[in-house]
């Protein structure tokens, strides 16, 4: 199957936060799943660059705004690839060759339906949000995600129909209960459609910096209307017909931010009726990640960034807040971050677990057998471990995959827990059957078994763990010896169940592994 993951594109005016990076790394979590499933997934990212406050961040640069985006993209990127988000393409909105005949295309396509007209508009606007505002928006006349009074601003703009669409979005809403996930975010939309939509600007006259309007070049298009339309910019359509067979878009989510689902449940869904094009499958809108139970917000000034804990921690840090982030709460929840939480986590989970018990083993196996294991059969009766380690599959097969007959949130975490039982299984085996008695003993056979059984764990443990902590699971694989098999970008979901430690003997590679090093708190 054909998968197309797409996150919301990122406003360069500021360097990402932890906040922003919870929205990649649950897509990239997401996407690796789905790579690991056998799905041919295209996950794309990029940068919204046509806005108001990106102008003035240039300008406050000293650049023109092209050359400030074109700069700000690999600081971005760089970010993305040190969090080990894999992404197959980045776009950006200011790209004249991709982007922007796409958008006239579309264009083209709604204002001949007739829904494009010009009017007078007065009202509040955000800048932070880069969206307009009615008074029933407001929390005591400011905006809910900034805390800051909108502007009121006065312009002659050209709009789009939206009203015109309230009835077939809420046709579309209720006859596809995957459209709006989670439930909670389904119900805040339609009720939010029932209240009454009014028409949406589609064009600013006060700055330059976008792209101009074909009707009217004395206008740039808005810079919602410009980004959304990104989705449809990097497929390589030759024409925007082409969409309707196209078999990304037939599986496509869309995964953004709670703040920005209106625009994608709402605006969107309606420019593409208005453009006779196919809706998307699926937008997930995920729950924030706050700084001990406040918002975090470039605005408010009180973020905390990857780069913050990436600096503190070069070695680890990545795998590290993947894990945090993950390990909180459902992806469609709220989670929060605190630094004394963050190193507790890590403590607990990752050096005392994953960490202590791919080191552990990987020890014994070199004291008692010069780092080789014989090759054995495994069955689930062998104390439950292969079982279980199946039992993991099949949690992740179901809170990792939004399931069609009843759809419903994401939950990571719950993936994790599955995996961490199954670490704590293994540490209990251990203990229980006591190889260095064994190896006291000579029972050489028993031991010989208990070893294999162990060394196969830990393979399928790392296959696991590749969803969350790429980084920590491939030097795993590496240290193990089990890239002499397979590549770890290659493997399946079968291969999990196709063991060569069944059929052949296996040699480790590392003689140590110091995975997650234990944080010291002072």
């Amino acid at each position: 199957m054909k998968i197309f993951l797409t996150t919301a594109i990122d406003y360069v005016n500021s360097l990402p936060h932890i906040g922003t990076a919870y929205e990649k790394i649950g897509a990239d979590v997401i996407a690796r799943f789905r790579r690991l499933c056998g799905d041919e997934v295209l996950f794309q990212m990029g940068n919204d660059e046509h806005s108001a406050n990106v102008q003035k961040a240039a300008e406050a640069a000293g650049l023109p705004p092209k050359k400030y985006c074109d700069e700000m993209r690999p600081k971005f990127e760089a970010i993305w690839k040190k969090l080990h988000i894999s992404y197959d393409r980045f776009i950006q909105t200011s790209d004249q060759n991709k982007h922007y005949p796409t958008v006239y295309e579309f264009f083209d396509r709604v204002n001949k339906a007739g829904d494009i007209y010009q009017k007078d508009y007065e009202g509040w606007y955000c800048e932070s949000c880069e969206a307009f505002y009615t008074e029933k928006d407001l929390e005591n006349g400011l905006c809910k995600n900034h805390q800051k009074k909108p502007a009121w601003i006065k312009e002659k703009n050209y709009f789009f129909k939206l009203k015109k669409y309230e009835k077939a979005l809420l046709n579309h809403i209720e006859a596809n209960p995957g459209f709006i996930l989670p439930a909670k975010r389904k119900n805040e939309v339609a009720s939010f459609i029932k209240q009454g939509l009014e028409d949406f600007s589609i064009s600013r006259s006060t700055f330059t910096w976008g792209i101009p309007v074909p009707l009217d070049k004395t206008h740039v298009f808005y810079v919602w209307f410009d980004a959304l339309i990104n989705y449809l910019s990097w497929l390589g359509l030759k024409s925007l017909d082409d969409l309707k067979d196209n078999e990304y878009w037939k599986n496509v989510m869309h995964i953004v931010g709670k703040d920005i689902t209106r625009f994608h449940c709402i605006i969107w869904p309606a420019m593409l009726m208005s453009a006779g094009l196919p809706l998307p499958k699926t937008v997930f809108g995920h729950g924030f990640v706050y700084l001990r139970g406040e918002k975090m917000s470039k605005s408010l000034g009180n973020v905390v960034t990857p780069l913050d804990i990436l600096e503190k921690y070069p070695d680890f840090g990545a795998d590290a807040l993947r894990y945090y982030l993950m390990r909180g709460s459902s992806f469609g929840d709220d989670g929060d971050f605190t630094w004394d939480g963050f190193i507790e986590r890590y403590n607990a989970d990752l050096a005392n677990g994953i960490g202590n018990l791919a080191s552990r083993i990987l020890g014994m196996v070199w004291r008692y057998q010069g780092g080789s294991v014989s090759p054995r059969p495994f069955e689930e009766s062998q104390e439950d471990l292969i079982f279980k380690a199946n039992e993991v599959w099949e949690y992740l097969k179901i809170d990792l995959s939004i399931d069609e007959k009843d759809p419903t949130d994401i939950r990571p975490h719950r993936a994790l827990e599955a995996i961490w039982r199954f670490i704590s299984a293994i540490d209990q085996y251990i203990d229980r059957r006591a190889p260095w008695q064994l190896a006291k003993d000579k029972k050489v056979d028993d031991l010989s078994q208990i070893l294999t059984l162990l060394v196969e764990c830990v393979r399928r443990l790392s296959i696991f763990c590749g969803i969350f902590v790429p980084d920590a699971s491939k030097k795993i694989w590496r240290a193990y010896g089990f890239d002499k098999w397979k590549n770890f970008s290659d493997i399946r979901a079968p291969d999990q169940f196709d063991s060569p430690l069944s059929k052949m003997p296996h040699k480790l590679t590392e003689l140590k592994l110091n995975l997650f090093p234990r944080i010291q708190v002072i």
